[in-house]
Order: C-alpha cells, then sequence, then structure tokens
C-alpha cells in the first residue's frame, strides 16, 4: 500500500488534532508541520510530500498555488465564500469543515485521484460572450510597440467594436501617457492583485479601465519599471479572461522579453519579468510582431521573430515601423519584404510609413492618430493594419491605392 506524504500547514487547534488523525490513517503519514505557507511551499517543491494541507488565509495566493502544482492541495475554507476564493485560486479539493474526521476523509478522496493536481490554470468560459485578444510584441530598441497598439485599438473601436487595450510592458509602459492619461492610476496593478487573492470578476476591469473614446477603453499599466513583480503571469493569466469577458477585442501592449528560464539565476523560486509578456502571448489568439525599419532593428525584428515562433503557435502578423528611403534604399518597402522572405521567411508584412509630424502631434497632444491627424499617411496605414485584423485575416490582399501598401514577395 502506497504512503501519501502529507505536509501540513493548518493553524490554531486545528493543527494539531488533525495531524493526529492523519497520522493515524494507513495510507497517509505527517511528513511535516510547518508553521506557515513560505515553510510548507519549500516542502513542496523539495519533494518532501506528495499532499499539502493549507488552511484559508490572505497569503494564499495563485503564485502559491502555482509553487505547490506538483503535490495535491487540499484547502480548508470558512465558510461557502472562503471555498469560492480558494476554488477560484485554482485549487481542486476545498473542504469547508474544522472537524479533524471530514479533513482525513477528504484528504483519502483527494488522494484516490492522482490525475487530479491544484493548478493555476484558468478554466476557460465557452466563445459565446469572449472576446478576441491579440497581443502586439517587439524586440527591444522600442520600434513603436505601443503606438501600433493603441492606435490599432482606436481603429478597432472606431469600426464598432468595444475595445480595451491594456499596458503589460513591465519595462517601459507608455500606454498611459499615449492617451493622455495620468501613468499614477492603479490600472493592471489592481486588477492583477485582486486575481492573485483569488478575487476574479468582470467589474474589476469596469472598475478600473478609463474610458478614452467611443468604444475604447485603457487599463493602464504599471507606474514605474521596478513595480514588475506586481503584475506575475499566473495572475495575468485570470485578467486576460476577465478583459475578453469586457470588451470585444482586448489588445495587449507586451515587452520585448521572451526569455522562459528566469528563474534558473535564482536559488528559489522567484517571479519572473518576462512573465506577463509570456503569458500575453500565450493567451493571445493574434501576436502583431512590430520592428522598425533602421537595419539594426530589422535585424533584431528577424532574430526575434525565430524566438517566438518558439513561444506561440501561430505565425504573427508582422508590422515593420518608420518606413523611409533613408534608411532601406530608394525602394524601402521592397527591400525591407525581400529582406524579411530571405532571413525570416515572412511573405507578407504591413509597412507603415516614417511620418514624424504626425506621430509627434498625436504624441503631443495625449491622443490618437485617428484623433489629431485623421488624414495622416501614417493614420491610414494604421487603420489598414486594424481592417485585416478585424476580418480574421493573416494579411490583407495587396492594395496599391494606400499610402502605406502591404509588400508581398
Amino acid at each position: 500500500m502506497a504512503v501519501h506524504g502529507v505536509i501540513v500547514a493548518l493553524t490554531g487547534d486545528l493543527e494539531a488534532r488533525a495531524c493526529a488523525e492523519l497520522d493515524q490513517a494507513p495510507e497517509l503519514s505527517v511528513v511535516s508541520r510547518c508553521a506557515d505557507l513560505v515553510e510548507a511551499e519549500a516542502a513542496a517543491q523539495s519533494g518532501l510530500g506528495s499532499v499539502v494541507v493549507v488552511m484559508e488565509q490572505p497569503s494564499l495566493t495563485r503564485s502559491v498555488v502555482q509553487a505547490m502544482a506538483g503535490c495535491v492541495v487540499v484547502a480548508v475554507a470558512a465558510d461557502r465564500d472562503g471555498a469560492a476564493r480558494l476554488q477560484a485560486l485554482g485549487i481542486a479539493h476545498v473542504l469547508t469543515t474544522t472537524d479533524p474526521g471530514p479533513l482525513v476523509e477528504g484528504v483519502l478522496a483527494a488522494v484516490s485521484q492522482p490525475a487530479v493536481r491544484s493548478s493555476p490554470q484558468v478554466a476557460r468560459p465557452a466563445d459565446a460572450g469572449r472576446g478576441r485578444m491579440m497581443a502586439v510584441w517587439g524586440p527591444t530598441g522600442a520600434p513603436g510597440r505601443t503606438t501600433v497598439a493603441v492606435n490599432v485599438g482606436a481603429e478597432l473601436a472606431a469600426r464598432g467594436l468595444e475595445t480595451l487595450v491594456i499596458d503589460a510592458d513591465t519595462y517601459g509602459g507608455a500606454v498611459a501617457q499615449a492617451c493622455g492619461l495620468l501613468d499614477e492610476a492603479p490600472g493592471l496593478v489592481a486588477v492583477a492583485r485582486a486575481c492573485a487573492a483569488g478575487t476574479a470578476e468582470p467589474a474589476l476591469i469596469d472598475m478600473h479601465a478609463h474610458r478614452v473614446g467611443p468604444g475604447l477603453r485603457v487599463l493602464a499599466g504599471i507606474s514605474r519599471p521596478q513595480r514588475w513583480p506586481e503584475v506575475p503571469g499566473v495572475a495575468l493569466d485570470v485578467v486576460w479572461e476577465l478583459a475578453r469577458r469586457c470588451a470585444d477585442v482586448v489588445v495587449v501592449d507586451a515587452g520585448f522579453g521572451l526569455d522562459q528560464d528566469e528563474e534558473l539565476t535564482f536559488d528559489t523560486r522567484a517571479p519572473q519579468r518576462h512573465g506577463a509578456t509570456l503569458s500575453a502571448l500565450a493567451a493571445a489568439d493574434t501576436v502583431v510582431a512590430v520592428g522598425s525599419a533602421e537595419p539594426v532593428s530589422v535585424q533584431r525584428l528577424i532574430q526575434g521573430l525565430e524566438t517566438l515562433r518558439q513561444v506561440v503557435p501561430h505565425d504573427p502578423v508582422v508590422v515593420v515601423n518608420r518606413v523611409r528611403p533613408e534608411v532601406a534604399g530608394p525602394q524601402p518597402e521592397q527591400t525591407l519584404a525581400d529582406a524579411l522572405v530571405r532571413y525570416a521567411g515572412v511573405s507578407e508584412a504591413f509597412m507603415l510609413p516614417w511620418d514624424p509630424r504626425s506621430a509627434d502631434a498625436a504624441t503631443l497632444s495625449g491622443q490618437t492618430l485617428a484623433e489629431r491627424v485623421p488624414r495622416s499617411r501614417l493614420r491610414k496605414a494604421v487603420a489598414g493594419v486594424a481592417a485585416a485584423l478585424d476580418e480574421g485575416l493573416p494579411a490583407p490582399a495587396r492594395n496599391t491605392s494606400i499610402a502605406a501598401p502591404l509588400l508581398t514577395h
């Protein structure tokens, strides 16, 4: 008969009574009586036991549950509301009893289902009422991710779609500034904190998102780069699902980092700064990869696309920004298209023209291109990108009548 090691992290009188009852069960053996969740988390990660028994408490978050995902987690709640919160954290086995007898029965029932493990993965609702999500990514070097994300969002809103733009860049988020908002608004941090604690309601989005135009809302990101641990990927997994239920289209301005092995640089489990970007890319239906036309930026885009394809299961929509003859020759669109098809296998890409006067005017006023310079070449090109994305196409048909056509090879 297999004996399951039990890690106990309970408090008060229940802890001693539960340990005594658990040890009397032939299939169970208490291997660690932990003073707090930190000790229980360490014991679970070390493989000391296969079952963790915890009690409802404020410090029990989705990140803690994720750290214990290799064990069967059994949680004890004080009432039904507490049980609902624990289940929202991804805990599969939740009890509302403080009697050691039923607690042992619950643990035995949990270990009899070895395939069931507590996990903070989000149970996605049916497609009905669930909006589309796109993540705007680009390599390091400020290629124009925020400009594309905000203005594509504005164009989608102008097409009659309720659109939500979320700033998830943990290095240099600028969506709030681009829309003329104060960057001290809690925004994404507040929603992520609530989701990490087990509160996952669409009302969170409505409470913290700012309406900046008809059909267009913005959820501001972190106000300073040092605050990146406040938006962990495990909490954002829930945020994306809430956002989908509040908008027809969710546009996420993601960071540049694609590294998935940051934890290897630490002796213990640590938050991942690129976790927000990886979470957004994994959840997105469409990924828009933005690069700039300068030779160094094109090289970064080509190298980044190779890594990006290892992260997302589908090919991204490629957008090249600031296209001009001064950096790419007399026929910049064709030159860039040839480079992308030769070195990155990208047969189609959107080309956004170099239009600094229009871009600067929009930035200075804190408005979108459609609001500030609706007839500009840059605005018309961005509108073409939004139209293709709205129609669900990987790339539009070639149209040489617009100012910045999509070039194909």
